[in-house]
């Protein structure tokens, strides 16, 4: 098959020609129709994930059809149109078992402990907890937009912010994750102000919904703005960039008794962030972090979407080929904005 695949990290990868997969007992071989190229995609390449053996090939927002099963395979047909989560759970942990697969102890994630999805075909462990077969009117591209950034921010407001309608969200950092959470916060009805470096950004987040924006540039105190804007301070507040300075104005601008929602990934020397604990505590504020979805959960994000409340299509960016998205990996400091490139030809 055609692969995009890397011998060393920061090392452009190279289109080349490997062996297909098998399907692993237990799993399943996808033809890839669709793939997304994500920032955790360049975070892999550049080294960052532990998790990653060379030679690799990266990918892990994906959809497309069944067309190898494994052993002991019983939920899934050849021919079946299907997407995983990005973090997928080995059905047999404590934490799968309580129905917790996105912190799975031995999770699999395709595009970092295996081989992933910028190929022409992938293979997928412990099919049957963790595949999710799309609905007919679902096409393959949108369902690639789905497994992480839109997943991800899909659970960090719907589960772990709780947020309902009427209620204040504060969105620091609008890319793929944060303009993905603006979406969907205004799909339940909540008030959003968006907070980012960018006027492209903060262009698009008015356009997705975000009520009003902040340019951190331009406001010497983030805090303190979104708490006089939002009469009070943002009953649910998101770090969707993942920086030290993000994390703590998140917890800083929330109103007594908010919710912080920690999504961005913090690496190196800035894992460890100042978390303004005084307040925390002074104002019970809750402290939260989101990893994914589990598969089992994702019909309530598929009927809002076929019902037409959810339009993550919005979100879509060009669609590319192999080579193309390999470009966009391989540039990806300077990709942002709306944030979903597809490669769908082969």
């Amino acid at each position: 098959m055609k692969a995009a695949l890397y011998h060393a990290f920061g090392v452009r990868p190279e289109i080349t020609t490997v062996p297909d997969p098998a399907p692993p007992e237990g799993g399943v071989v996808v033809e890839v129709a669709a793939t997304g190229v994500c920032r955790s995609d360049w975070h892999g390449w550049m080294g960052h994930d532990p998790d990653i053996r060379l030679p690799h090939v990266p990918g892990h927002e994906l959809a497309g059809t069944v067309v190898a099963l494994g052993a002991g395979i019983r939920n899934w047909r050849v021919g079946d149109r299907v997407t995983v989560p990005f973090v997928s759970g080995c059905g047999r942990c404590a934490e799968c078992q309580a129905g917790h697969q996105q912190v799975c102890e031995r999770q699999f994630q395709p595009g970092f402990t295996h081989w992933g999805s910028f190929a022409q075909y992938v293979a997928l462990h412990q099919a049957d907890q963790n595949l999710v077969a799309l609905p007919g009117g679902l096409d393959f591209v949108t369902a690639a937009s789905l497994g992480c950034r839109f997943a991800t921010s899909f659970r960090a407001v719907v589960g772990q912010g709780r947020v309902r309608g009427g209620e204040w969200v504060a969105v620091h950092g609008c890319g793929g994750v944060g303009l993905s959470a603006i979406l969907i916060a205004k799909a339940l009805g909540a008030q959003v102000i968006a907070v980012d470096i960018g006027a492209e950004q903060l262009r698009l987040a008015a356009e997705l919904g975000a009520d009003l924006t902040l340019n951190s540039r331009e406001v010497p105190d983030v805090p303190g703005a979104v708490r006089e804007l939002t009469g009070g301070g943002a009953h649910v507040s998101l770090d969707a960039l993942g920086h030290p300075d993000t994390c703590a104005n998140s917890v800083l601008c929330l109103r007594t008794r908010g919710r912080h929602i920690q999504v961005g990934l913090l690496l190196g020397d800035q894992s460890r962030p100042a978390v303004p604990m005084d307040r925390v505590i002074a104002r019970e504020l809750e402290i939260y972090g989101s990893h994914g979805m589990a598969a089992h959960t994702y019909p309530e994000m598929l009927a809002m979407i076929g019902r037409g409340a959810l339009r993550p299509e919005r979100l879509l960016g060009q669609r590319v080929s192999l080579e193309q998205g390999v470009d966009v990996l391989v540039d990806m400091n300077r990709f942002g904005g709306r944030g979903v490139t597809v490669i769908d030809r082969f």
